[in-house]
């Protein structure tokens, strides 16, 4: 079976003409990236262009919902991420709502407006993605992220991955990051997912880097990080108030 009679096979009895359900058939293939393939068998795809086919047959029905179930389980990893940033793209140019069913967290936040933790049946908790990974309703709901919430220190309340702790917690669990993964931000950058502010307590030069002790978050905590002197960045002074850029994914949690 081509792609075009794959895509095609759900306007079996639809009433319009062969040139109208020909037409929808590309417009349906183009809309998922595969113009041009109608006439390529459907054996002759590779795993995602399968999943693209899938969906256009789904897609020229134009349904008011689509669910999709598991859809990129069975993808490697490097896919699977394409086909997520594919499929939240689809959704915004078709303007239908999608329904998507995961066992896979990650994916969930990633793809979703509104997520529904769901156990034997009932939701336990719906709400948007940043509240539902930084205020789970319930112990129940945070476990299944496998992760545990920290108040480190300089940095604030933040959810670290299970594997970011490698034993179990104590009564003073430790917070650690390696200084590399810090970078102070200039002027109207963006921190690419957290900053803090700091202040310089010491500045050492080696040409072409600085090193810099700051201290965070209008704590003691003082970290030491490096800055490449590259032209146009300034070296700053002992007190300068700065934005500390850092990652969650940096920290790892001892006991």
């Amino acid at each position: 079976m081509s792609v075009e009679e794959n895509v095609g096979f759900g306007l079996r009895k639809d009433p319009r003409s062969a040139a109208d359900k020909a037409k929808a058939v590309a417009e349906a293939l183009e809309m998922v990236g595969l113009k041009g393939y109608g006439k390529r068998a459907a054996h002759a795809l590779s795993g995602g262009q399968r999943q693209r086919v899938a969906l256009a047959r789904a897609l020229i029905l134009k349904p008011k919902v689509l669910l999709l179930d598991e859809p990129l389980s069975a993808l490697d990893k490097k896919m699977r991420e394409h086909m997520q940033v594919e499929l939240i793209k689809l959704q915004r140019q078709v303007g239908i709502t999608f329904i998507l069913v995961t066992h896979d967290q990650e994916e969930a936040l990633v793809m979703s407006d509104r997520i529904a933790v769901m156990f034997e049946g009932e939701i336990a908790q719906l709400a948007d993605p940043e509240t539902l990974y930084r205020r789970p309703a319930t112990r129940k709901v945070a476990e299944t992220g496998n992760a545990v919430e920290v108040d480190a220190k300089g940095l604030g309340r933040v959810m670290l991955d299970i594997a970011q702790a490698p034993a179990k917690t104590g009564e003073s669990p430790v917070v650690g990051l390696r200084p590399e993964t810090l970078t102070l931000l200039y002027d109207d950058q963006k921190a690419p997912e957290r900053e803090t502010d700091g202040v310089i307590d010491e500045v050492i030069y080696f040409g072409d880097m600085t090193y810099y002790d700051v201290y965070l978050g209008g704590t003691d905590v003082e970290v030491r990080l490096s800055m490449r002197n590259v032209p146009g960045r300034p070296v700053l002074d002992v007190g300068t108030k700065v934005r500390v850029a850092w990652s969650p994914s940096a920290l790892v949690l001892f006991r």
